[in-house]
């Protein structure tokens, strides 16, 4: 593959440079800043010996335009008195364009051969892969690794664009976040990033998923584990991506308490793996928060600590090539960079206290610049106060209607909505606020708020709409937070889902307070519980999928029973009452089998207070009868396995006919081990397959002959699968470990000076 260097910026190309040179020379040169570099950016020293290396990015430019600038520098060059000078450059040469470049540089430059240009400079590269690789911006910017990489993500993302997965390339400041990534996948096929709001998670999952991709890795992004267990398939290279998997505004903690077996089961069934890595981002303090509460992340056999990577805290030097990038990339006008250097904000920016990749990313769009003689106190503004950012905009710029639409997305999903979703929530919320505040409606009301508010509040991708920025998010969990508007939010609620939403974020952000009243205004929307459905069936290309749109009924009850307690509501009972014993209602085995078993053990250990002892053992014996019809289901041995570890965490307050239940369901499981296996094509699965049963056959009590036999079945099937050839396949490595250097106010300026002498 040859490049023309292009998308690398000129601090990009100094670190190729001295990174490919070094390496055949069997050097490692000094490093300096970028900008006026006195005729080096590297130097090797040894004895008298003395090597210069310069580099000159001019990728599309004239030779003339080089020649010029050596010129210029021709009496720093001299003065270094090189034992042997070498210069690098992205503009094309011709024999003639060497002598010329020799003429001007003098005698420090002795031979042509060490004048490096693009032809030289790819041979380098084809020579040193492992260089070629740990330069992320170049190598992925290829053409064929672009395709690749644009191939296998629209599978996840469908609306992805080239021009986007670039344009991602081209702002990434390579740090050692990135190689430290790919060094816990390489050695545990599990990585947790972890940080604050808006450090760049997501940019650095997204980058090493693109390495991945590059090597022929199929992407999976997945937003729940269902995605994940259903997908996974040993024989092939996956790698797994789920983006603030714990949730973007606070933890859920009942719905960790209930689901995060399933997270600790998919990380151990990818570590066991031998083709799969699994990505997973979340902000800090909702995952330590997550850790304090859950047994399984804080199991010690898990050991989760190992897949943790906390990011966020960057060095100088890299705080000023993120802001560089984005200023470059974005294509500021030079009257507001030069600005930025010459009211000496630069530095005042690069060390805030507040600096954030996000608030950069906004500063440096072309939609939110100011004029260039403001730009710089309103970037310092923008990083004293965050929450300014989207005040303004939201507030003052657009329409009743858009405001509506944007409140509708919050509470729908976290990730991402679908159009006809959004819809029905918009027009429930857009009708009522209307109707209040007497706004006139139109029947075009939602398309045209689409329209207006895509690029710059939202992105459409396909059939779904999500935030263009989880910091919009950010400021309307603050904006939302009035007891008046969430009122009404509830009272238009379609969804049993939307009606959690708006519930948790009042109690995240108040508490016990007024929770009566917030509580009274679901009410209405609670009736529909009954007949709203779970899931939606939907015809794709590769056939008919089912996807979840709502609350289990499980969930649906926990909400019913959380707003009676605040309450004290007969409706809310009675409607929870009914919801358990409603013979419509089917529960789901994978959703609903350990929900059950916990929401029936809170009620027996009296949880819910307002309710009655009639009312608890009617709720009580219909959670039994829900949980004893699961178990006469054919499961999974995840699913069988999960609801077994449910039932023996409350062994003690668990009743007998469930005990007899989950072991009758375990010995027909085990008798029929052959049938479960027969799509199962990976040899770790049935690994884990075997230890489930052994497991699940000593709770129990089986016999010694049924378990041997279920045992016997799992070796059967493993050894079917022996003769079929292992999957051979190659992985990004880290790049080569640069040592810490020192980033002054002259290193910082001399950076930026660059970005104001460009075409």
């Amino acid at each position: 593959m040859n490049y023309n260097f292009s998308p690398l910026s000129p601090p990009d190309f100094e670190d190729l440079s001295t990174d490919l040179l070094g390496k055949e020379l069997g050097v490692r040169f000094e490093v300096f800043s970028p900008g006026p570099d006195g005729g080096a950016d590297g130097r090797h020293s040894k004895g008298k010996d003395k090597i210069i290396l310069q580099a000159k990015h001019f990728a599309g430019s004239p030779v003339a335009k080089l020649l010029s600038q050596l010129r210029q520098e021709r009496t720093a060059i001299d003065r270094l008195a090189a034992t042997r000078y070498l210069l690098t450059t992205s503009c094309r040469l011709s024999k003639l364009n060497k002598d010329a470049i020799k003429e001007t540089v003098g005698v420090s430059l002795q031979h042509t051969s060490d004048i490096y240009g693009p032809r030289e400079l790819n041979a380098l590269l084809r020579k040193y892969p492992d260089i070629q690789k740990s330069h992320i911006k170049l190598w992925l910017s290829g053409a064929p690794m672009l395709e690749r990489i644009l191939h296998a993500a629209s599978h996840t993302f469908t609306a992805i664009t080239r021009e986007e997965i670039d344009a991602k390339i081209r702002v990434f400041a390579s740090n050692p976040s990135y190689d430290q990534a790919l060094k816990r996948l390489a050695s545990n096929n599990v990585l947790i990033i972890s940080g604050p709001p808006g450090v760049g998670k997501t940019t650095l999952a997204e980058m090493v998923t693109f390495a991945f991709l590059a090597e022929g890795w199929e992407l999976v992004g997945i937003r729940n584990l269902d995605d994940g267990f259903l997908n996974l398939n040993d024989h092939k290279k996956q790698v797994f991506l789920f983006d603030d998997f714990l949730g973007r505004v606070a933890l859920d903690k009942d719905a960790l308490v209930h689901k995060d077996s399933q997270t600790s089961k998919f990380i151990k069934r990818v570590r066991s793996s031998p083709h799969a890595k699994f990505i997973l981002t979340t902000r800090a303090y909702i995952f330590e928060e997550a850790r304090r509460i859950s047994e399984y992340l804080a199991d010690n056999s898990l050991d989760v600590s190992k897949y943790v990577l906390d990011v966020g805290v960057y060095t100088r030097r890299i705080r000023a090539r993120i802001l560089y990038n984005h200023l470059l990339s974005s294509g500021t006008p030079l009257a507001h960079v030069a600005a930025l250097i010459k009211s000496k904000t630069l530095a005042e920016i690069v060390d805030h206290k507040n600096y954030n990749p996000r608030i950069v990313e906004w500063m440096t769009d072309k939609t939110q610049l100011v004029d260039a003689a403001s730009y710089p106190a309103a970037f310092l503004n923008a990083l004293a106060n965050p929450e300014d950012l989207w005040n303004i905009a939201f507030r003052k710029h657009i329409s009743p209607d858009c405001r509506h639409l944007l409140i509708a997305l919050f509470f729908g999903s976290q990730f991402q909505e679908s159009i006809d979703q959004l819809r029905a929530s918009f027009e429930s919320l857009h009708s009522l606020l209307s109707a209040k505040h007497g706004l006139s409606t139109d029947p075009k009301d939602f398309e045209e708020s689409l329209r207006i508010l895509e690029g710059g509040f939202i992105a459409i991708s396909g059939d779904y709409v999500s935030f263009i920025n989880p910091s919009l998010r950010d400021f309307l969990t603050k904006y939302l937070n009035d007891l008046p508007l969430l009122i009404d939010c509830a009272r238009s609620a379609i969804r049993a889902k939307w009606a959690r939403e708006v519930w948790n974020l009042w109690k995240h952000q108040r508490g016990e307070s007024n929770s009566r009243r917030l509580a009274m205004s679901f009410l209405e929307p609670a009736k529909r519980f009954l007949v709203l459905p779970v899931f939606h069936r939907k015809q794709e290309q590769d056939g008919w999928r089912i996807y979840t749109i709502d609350l289990s009924y499980v969930d649906r009850i926990s909400l019913l029973l959380d707003w009676f307690d605040h309450t004290e509501e007969q409706q809310f009972a009675e409607l929870a009452a009914n919801l358990g014993s409603s013979p419509s209602a089917r529960f789901d085995v994978w959703q609903e089998g350990c929900d059950a078993v916990e929401l029936m053990c809170d009620l027996i250990n009296s949880y819910y207070p307002a309710l009655t002892e009639t009312q608890r053992e009617s709720l009580i014996g219909n959670l039994e009868g829900v949980v004893l019809d699961i178990l006469t289901r054919p499961m999974q041995i995840d699913d069988l396995e999960m609801i077994s570890d449910a039932i023996e965490r409350h062994r003690d307050d668990i009743p007998h006919q469930i005990l007899d239940g989950v072991d009758a369901a375990i010995r027909a499981h085990l008798r029929d081990t052959a049938d479960y296996l027969t799509d199962v094509d990976a040899e770790s699965v049935l690994d884990d397959h075997e230890k489930s049963i052994r497991k699940l056959a000593e709770r129990a009590k089986v016999s010694e002959f049924e378990l041997a036999s279920a045992v016997a079945d799992v070796h059967r099937r493993i050894e079917r699968l022996a003769e079929d050839p292992p999957l051979s396949h190659s992985e990004p490595s880290p790049g080569p470990t640069r040592p810490l250097d020192s980033f002054s106010n002259a290193d910082l300026y001399g950076l930026f000076a660059s970005l104001v002498q460009r075409d």
